[in-house]
């Protein structure tokens, strides 16, 4: 047997698919520079606006919340840039201010978390900060505080909002809500902050075990709750301390 040679036509295909490749990786680096050239266009033209209405989205809370959506809905992340305090410290100087109300609301968690276990409600929250900060601090959205607390997360505190029932809490505790609690949070919020066992027994069909265990675990393990046993009603109630109204 004759071992044949590479004839005309494997080496056709051999240049073919050498010219191939060639074209692929130009087209892959064209496609990089092409996506480059529209990055640096967008920033510049983001750099642009805020610093065009620097000082109206620090002054005005609604435009500050309009800028904050828009930024959300094209996936940028003012709290994400190159350097320390991304975009909100390069480009509109809101870097300290952010940090500040952060500490703000440590200040605010950390000192009415013995009666509220380390959940406050976001309304409460805001209204303390802004007493906190007084008349000269400005206007504080709830915006405002999800993006604090963003700065927040690297201190592994636990700092978190959360939903409950369709309305938004912030936990200060580095722990997570079970079901139960959920659902008890959700019913202390339909009634200024009391709970009773027949409550979930008559709404949740649980059983009374189950409606006491909950309630315990609650008011002894998470400090969740206070304990009411003279009440009028039924004797024996529970109150969540972050669903009631304070005013102080």
């Amino acid at each position: 047997m004759h071992r044949r040679g590479v004839g005309l036509a494997a080496f056709d295909r051999k240049q073919t698919t050498k010219r191939f490749e060639e074209l692929s990786n130009s087209i892959s680096q064209s496609q990089v520079t092409h996506l480059n050239n529209q990055l640096t266009q967008f920033r510049t033209a983001l750099t642009h606006f805020a610093s065009t209405h620097r000082d109206k989205i620090k002054s005005d809370p609604s435009f500050r919340h309009a800028f904050q959506q828009m930024c959300t809905s094209i996936g940028v992340d003012p709290l994400a840039g190159p350097r320390k305090g991304g975009w909100w410290a390069e480009l509109l100087g809101l870097g300290d201010w952010q940090y500040e109300l952060g500490v703000q609301i440590v200040d605010v968690c950390v000192s009415t978390r013995e009666r509220n276990g380390g959940l406050i409600e976001m309304a409460e929250l805001i209204r303390m900060v802004s007493k906190l900060r007084g008349v000269s601090g400005g206007s504080i959205t709830e915006d405002d505080i999800v993006q604090s607390i963003k700065t927040l997360e690297p201190l592994g505190a636990g700092y978190q909002v959360v939903d409950i029932s369709g309305r938004k809490m912030v936990r200060s505790v580095v722990k997570e809500l079970d079901d139960d609690q959920t659902t008890i949070l959700g019913l202390a919020q339909e009634h200024g902050g009391r709970v009773v066992e027949d409550m979930l027994i008559q709404r949740r069909q649980w059983s009374r075990e189950r409606a006491r265990t909950a309630l315990e675990n609650m008011l002894l393990r998470d400090g969740l709750c206070w304990l009411d046993d003279q009440d009028e009603e039924y004797g024996r109630a529970y109150w969540v301390t972050s669903a009631m109204k304070w005013e102080a």
